[in-house]
């Protein structure tokens, strides 16, 4: 869940805000180039991918009041804080995305049936989807560390992804129209960059919906951290296990530990407890774990794996 890289200096080291902040002004710019290219060239394809990096603004702008509002402390009506507001951006940026698909692939579609007297300048075209793969392989880079952590930079550094693959597909499209002058490969450039989101934006929502539905993280193997609770001394059960997520890389656990009664006699529970808890974040990265810890011979509840 956690990247356990060694840190390195650099841009990519920033906050997240800083990181979001810097790609925004990055998309915008290029956005900008991509409507007046558009405008001059009559291309559908760098409208679409203008419009896309509209959206991706949007959404990195609603990514940066998501992380914002995120970083605000606990409080005692929110006691784990506003780490989820990370997750409803995220689910906000999955639905503009579908949003989006759905209307370039009209467009385009229009466009096919009929073409009219469109007349595309593939040069200018050319031009203009050049500058936007490269910089949105910058953002690409500036995000790729920290979306290994925040699922709301994940949102961001995936819509990013979807901008730089569309402007791959533009560089096509625009290379086709300057050797053959087939219009067509415009628009069918667009289709491409619609169909190319979705499976982005499914992904995204997958994320968000095991987060909402308090879902165990993936790749966490419930049954692992109960096998290593088990192999402490004493600990004879574990049960009503319950793992979840505020939002990407910030994992909770809770069980309930059925030990010897000798444990609580001897008073060494403090100590298993301080051993279980460093076990969970040293081996499964769950920095935020409870436990409550029980005499087998008293509890309600026989010793089981359930």
């Amino acid at each position: 869940m956690h990247d356990h890289a060694p840190a390195a200096g650099g841009i990519r080291s920033a906050g997240h805000r800083r990181l979001l902040t810097i790609s925004l002004c990055l998309t915008a710019t290029i956005m900008v180039v991509q409507v007046v290219g558009a405008l001059l060239t009559g291309s559908l394809a760098l409208l679409a991918d203008a419009a896309h990096m509209f959206t991706d603004a949007s959404a990195l702008v609603i990514a940066l009041i998501a992380a914002a509002v995120a970083a605000r402390p606990a409080d005692d009506r929110r006691t784990f804080g506003y780490q989820r507001a990370e997750v409803f951006g995220a689910l906000i940026n999955a639905i503009i995305l579908i949003l989006l698909a759905g209307w370039v692939g009209f467009e385009a579609i229009g466009r096919l049936i009929d073409p009219g007297e469109v007349e595309v300048a593939g040069p200018l075209m050319l031009a203009v989807a050049v500058v936007g793969l490269l910089a949105n392989a910058i953002s690409m880079w500036l995000l790729s560390r920290a979306q290994r952590t925040s699922i709301n930079v994940r949102g961001a550094y995936l819509e990013v992804m979807g901008d730089l693959i569309g402007s791959a597909a533009v560089i096509v499209a625009a290379i086709v129209i300057v050797a053959t002058g087939w219009m067509p490969a415009d628009a069918i450039a667009s289709m491409f960059i619609a169909i190319l989101i979705i499976p982005r934006a499914i992904s995204l929502l997958r994320e968000v919906f095991s987060v909402l539905s308090e879902s165990a993280p993936k790749g966490m193997a419930v049954a692992d951290i109960r096998s290593h609770l088990l192999g402490y001394d004493g600990v004879v059960g574990v049960h009503d296990v319950h793992v979840w997520q505020l939002t990407r890389g910030a994992p909770v656990f809770s069980a309930h530990v059925l030990v010897d009664p000798a444990i609580l006699a001897d008073g060494r529970s403090t100590r298993l407890l301080s051993e279980m808890q460093g076990c969970l974040a040293e081996h499964f990265d769950v920095e935020h774990s409870t436990f409550q810890i029980e005499p087998a011979e008293q509890s309600d509840c026989e010793p089981h794996h359930a």
